[in-house]
């Protein structure tokens, strides 16, 4: 039987393959990873019955699992799944007018060498992305400028030394993973960019055309699960400045336990340190193996005050408040059944609304719609 403390189911929205959930306004916009790919688009003005309102479909061995909107257009990844397909569909992002959901009507495709895009930051003018480049190991940081949506323009582009093959960069990591920008996160004139088992890295973006390193740190070699996503804190928490860092518990380098959540102090950003962790409770009986999709995915990138809500794989949705970021406390928490099936869920996203409301992807059962006593 599902469980929760301080939330309340209000609907589920039966869309499986899910991959990333994002509202804008009372529409909805959820992300396919696996087939039927694609995006679905959802009206939840009335959270106790969604309406579905129109799909963008994906050609078969490509998807669009992530999905972010702004002031009417919508932006989706193209990445490569498998190896049908046609090739010539080719990666990178799909850039739509929304401003009538029911008939989202495609303005541009900007294309990449290679798998695509990942996942990625928008902001309304610039997006933050992390494509596959010509002559590039792996996926690097770039920026692209959205102000003529018809003609996205690449503004920058950030990658660890060794990555540009084709200038002639030695490669140091043949003993090791080979280096895959995961996502970029902006906040103000800084970039924070999750890097897989590369660890993170914070960017000065003042002038987008040189992004400039400030630091990096990276715990993989210790914790062998990979660097999912990293998230600045607006406001000070006890006087410092704070930095929430989610590894996702998949991809392991070594069976190990459950992935879980750092909290670093950016105060001195030229030397972030961690200050806490969160773990499920129970979850890591004994830091003996686990299987992978037990433990932490991914915060929302949208939250309120120092409440974070995540989601964390086979434990559904956990809301931490990270007001003392030194001892980070779980306020409520929603863990759904399995789907019929299956033996565990697998929560792979979450996003909030402005009322509070908490969507809940999950890669079986679709979209839960939460309510929650703590946003």
């Amino acid at each position: 039987m599902a469980r929760a403390k301080n939330t309340k189911l209000l609907a589920n929205i039966d869309c499986p393959g899910g991959g990333q959930v994002w509202v804008d306004g009372h529409i909805l916009y959820i992300g396919h990873m696996r087939q039927p790919s694609g995006t679905t688009i959802v009206d939840v003005a009335d959270p106790k019955n969604p309406k579905v309102l129109s799909r963008v479909e994906m050609p078969v061995g490509w998807h669009s699992h992530k999905v972010r909107v702004s002031d009417g257009i919508m932006v989706v990844n193209h990445e490569r799944q498998g190896m049908e397909g046609d090739a010539e569909f080719g990666g990178g992002l799909g850039i739509f007018d929304v401003s009538n959901p029911a008939n989202p009507r495609l303005i541009s495709k900007w294309r990449t060498h290679g798998k695509g895009v990942h996942r990625y930051d928008f902001d309304g003018r610039y997006a933050y992305i992390s494509p596959t480049a010509e002559g590039y190991v792996g996926n690097i940081a770039m920026i692209l400028d959205l102000k003529n949506p018809e003609k996205p323009e690449e503004v920058g582009r950030w990658w660890i030394p060794g990555q540009w093959k084709a200038g002639g960069e030695e490669y140091p990591w043949d003993s090791w993973t080979p280096p895959r920008c995961h996502h970029p996160l902006r906040m103000g004139d800084r970039l924070y960019v999750s890097y897989w088992h590369h660890g993170f890295y914070i960017l000065d973006i003042a002038d987008m055309s040189k992004p400039q390193l400030i630091s990096a740190v990276n715990t993989s070699p210790t914790f062998p699960h990979p660097t999912h996503t990293c998230l600045p804190i607006p406001e000070p928490l006890k006087g410092r400045r704070i930095m929430v860092v989610a590894d996702e518990d998949v991809a392991k380098l070594w069976p190990a336990a459950p992935a879980f959540t750092w909290i670093y102090d950016i105060t001195n950003e030229h030397c972030p340190i961690p200050i806490s962790t969160f773990q499920v409770e129970g979850l890591d009986r004994d830091g003996s193996p686990q299987p992978p999709m037990m433990g932490c995915h991914q915060p929302s990138e949208r939250f309120k005050g120092s409440v974070i809500p995540f989601a964390w794989f086979a434990q559904g949705l956990r809301i931490l408040d990270i007001a003392d970021p030194f001892n980070p406390k779980e306020v409520a928490f929603y863990e759904p059944d399995a789907p019929k099936g299956f033996e565990l869920s697998s929560s792979n996203d979450v996003t909030i609304d402005s009322r509070g409301l908490c969507y809940l992807i999950d890669r079986q059962r679709g979209v839960d719609i939460i309510e929650t006593s703590v946003l």
